[in-house]
């Protein structure tokens, strides 16, 4: 089970949490979460490029230590970085200690002040004593305010990453729950491709041809 749109109830409990930005301009924030993996970010990078789109990454830090090239493309490109943990892990069943650890680890390759938790899942706890670390290594290419965290949520869910979603109702869940300041969760991973494929370049022309700009975090 999950929400396309975020509840307002969520927002409530993890109110320092960012969920979206300014509902004044029309600009909506794309986000992959997963990568950076061979072809499948490779097409991201590509199609963003044909709408002169810009994007934010949440990257495992696995991946980036498999795929440094694919990582660097990302980066030349001016996508903004995040850091999405090394192992992808579920913070509701993690302990504190494992789960900071694992995103410091990971922290060492992205060097950002952008975290988004895998499954948008994390504790209180957690929340806090990610939000008290000081981050100093932050290249300044990928400085997006200070060097305090900002723990990134969002308010819609394309649900590229469910194999038994159609492809056209992916488009679908995100044209009909965006909206100016929308922050919007795709995949760049091999299970969400089928999906993304369809998706991505629908929703960067629907948007687009409504005078939308897409901007990284």
């Amino acid at each position: 089970m999950y929400l396309v749109k975020s509840p307002l109830l969520l927002k409530w409990y993890y109110p320092s949490l960012l969920w979206n930005k300014s509902r004044k301009e029309k600009v909506i924030y794309l986000t992959f979460d997963d990568g950076p993996i061979p072809n499948v970010t490779d097409f991201v990078l590509k199609t963003l490029k044909a709408f002169n789109a810009k994007a934010t990454f949440f990257c495992i830090g696995d991946n980036i230590s498999k795929y440094p090239e694919v990582f660097e493309r990302v980066k030349n490109d001016g996508h903004a970085i995040g850091n999405h943990t090394f192992n992808h892990l579920k913070g509701w069943i993690t302990d504190d200690e494992t789960y900071v650890n694992n995103f410091l680890k990971c922290q060492e390759l992205t060097q950002t002040n952008l975290f988004r938790p895998p499954y948008g899942r994390i504790k209180k706890s957690q929340v806090r004593s990610l939000k008290s670390l000081v981050l100093n290594q932050i290249d300044s290419r990928l400085l997006t305010s200070d060097c305090r965290l900002q723990i990134v949520m969002w308010d819609t869910l394309s649900g590229d990453f469910d194999i038994n979603l159609a492809p056209e109702k992916c488009y679908q869940n995100v044209i009909k729950h965006t909206r100016n300041g929308s922050i919007i969760v795709f995949h760049d991973s091999l299970k969400a491709f089928d999906r993304l494929e369809y998706a991505l370049p629908r929703v960067l022309k629907y948007f687009a041809d409504k005078g939308f700009v897409f901007s990284s975090l």
